[in-house]
C-alpha cells in the first residue's frame, strides 16, 4: 500500500482510540410498541467495519451492532443491507482473513442477526480484496455478496413487491485517496459501463411498487465528502426517471435524509454511514437548499445509528435510530405509481 493510501491514517486512528476511551452512555431503549408485522421489515446501514488493529471494533460499532440486534428481534427483521466499508482500512487480503471473525462474526453474532446480509463494497473495501468478500459468500451462509453489482427482490405481505438495487459505486465512479477530493474515475471503463447499462436495464424493467437503490458512495450529502458528482450525472437522471423510491449510501459518517425534486418529481436520499464513526463535518452544507435537509444528526455522544424500513402494501416507513436506542427520524414514502 503506498504512501497516498494512507494518508488518513493518523486521523482514523486518533478518533478510534477516542472512541475506545468514551465513556458509552447508559440510555433506556426508547422504540414505539412491536408492530403488527403486516410488513417487510430490514436493517440499512453502512460505513460499519470496524479497525485494522486490536481490539478490531469501536464503542460506535458494538453499541449500533447491539441496537440493531435489539430492533431485528422486535421487529422480526428479514435481512441487513450493508453499504460498504465492511473492513477498515485495508479490506482484507484473503477469504480466510480473521478480519472477517474479528470485525464481522464475533460482533454481529446475537441470534436476530442470523439473516441475510446483502453486501456490496466500500472505497477502503477496494485498498484490499473485494473478490475475497464475494468468495466468502460461500463460506457464510448469511453473507450475500455474489458479485460486485446485484439485485435483491421480496416479497412484502399484502401482494406488493420491492426491488433492491445494490451498485458498486467504486467501479462506477473511482476510489478516494483523500477526505477532501472527489472520486478519481473508474479504474475499469467497460466494467463501470456494464454496470451503468445493467442498471439502466434492471430499472427500466421493474415492475415492483417500490425500488431501493443503494451504494456507498452519496449522490447528495452535506459532510465531509459531499456529493459525488459522477451519480449525480449518470445515476440520479436514472432515478427519476424510473420513479425509484429511495438512494441510501454511506461514506459520510453520519445520519442524512436529503429531498430533492425536479419537474414535481421527489426523490429521497438517506445517508447512514454512522456505524463504526461519527463525523459532525458540514462540509457541503451549501451543496444543497436548507429546506431539502430534511434531518442530520451526528453526535458521539450518541454512538452512531443506523436505519430500520418497515414496507408494507400502504406505505414504506424509514426510521433512524442511534446507538443508544433513540429513535432520532421518521418518514414515509408512497408505493410508486
Amino acid at each position: 500500500m503506498n504512501s497516498d493510501h494512507r494518508m488518513n491514517d493518523k486521523m482514523y486512528i486518533l478518533i478510534t482510540i477516542l472512541f475506545i476511551f468514551q465513556v458509552e452512555v447508559c440510555t433506556p431503549f426508547l422504540f414505539e410498541p412491536p408492530s403488527s408485522h403486516g410488513s417487510l421489515n430490514f436493517l440499512a446501514f453502512g460505513d460499519w467495519g470496524g479497525i485494522s488493529f486490536h481490539p478490531y471494533t469501536t464503542p460506535v460499532q458494538t453499541s449500533v451492532a447491539d441496537q440493531m440486534a435489539r430492533v431485528a428481534a422486535r421487529e422480526k427483521v428479514s435481512f441487513v443491507l450493508a453499504l460498504g466499508d465492511n473492513f477498515y482500512l485495508y479490506g482484507v487480503e484473503s477469504v480466510d482473513d480473521p478480519r472477517f471473525q474479528t470485525t464481522f462474526e464475533a460482533v454481529y453474532y446475537n441470534s436476530s442477526l442470523h439473516i441475510p446480509w446483502y453486501v456490496v463494497a466500500g472505497n477502503h473495501d477496494y485498498f484490499g480484496n473485494v473478490s475475497a468478500q464475494i468468495e466468502y459468500s460461500k463460506r457464510s451462509s448469511r453473507w450475500k455478496f455474489p458479485d460486485f453489482y446485484h439485485k435483491v427482490t421480496q416479497p412484502i405481505p399484502g401482494g406488493r413487491t420491492l426491488d433492491i438495487l445494490l451498485i458498486d459505486t467504486i467501479q462506477l465512479c473511482g476510489n478516494v485517496y483523500a477526505l477532501d477530493q472527489p472520486p478519481v474515475g473508474p479504474a475499469d471503463l467497460k466494467a463501470a459501463e456494464d454496470q451503468w447499462k445493467w442498471i439502466e436495464r434492471s430499472l427500466n424493467e421493474s415492475q415492483a411498487d417500490y425500488i431501493l437503490v443503494g451504494g456507498h458512495y452519496p449522490i447528495r450529502s452535506v459532510a465531509e465528502h459531499g456529493p459525488t458528482d459522477c451519480l449525480i450525472q449518470r445515476l440520479e437522471p436514472m432515478l427519476y426517471q424510473n420513479s425509484v423510491s429511495a438512494y441510501l449510501a454511506g461514506h459520510d459518517h453520519q445520519l442524512q435524509h436529503i429531498q430533492m425534486s425536479t419537474e414535481g418529481q421527489t426523490m429521497d436520499y438517506f445517508n447512514v454511514g454512522a456505524a463504526n464513526f461519527v463525523d459532525k463535518s458540514q462540509a457541503h452544507l451549501t451543496s444543497v437548499p436548507r429546506e431539502n435537509l430534511k434531518f442530520i444528526f451526528a453526535d458521539l455522544m450518541y454512538l452512531g445509528g443506523f436505519s430500520y424500513f418497515e414496507v408494507s402494501d400502504s406505505a414504506m416507513k424509514v426510521k433512524f435510530i442511534d446507538g443508544v436506542g433513540f429513535v432520532r427520524y421518521e418518514h414515509e414514502i408512497k408505493p410508486r405509481k
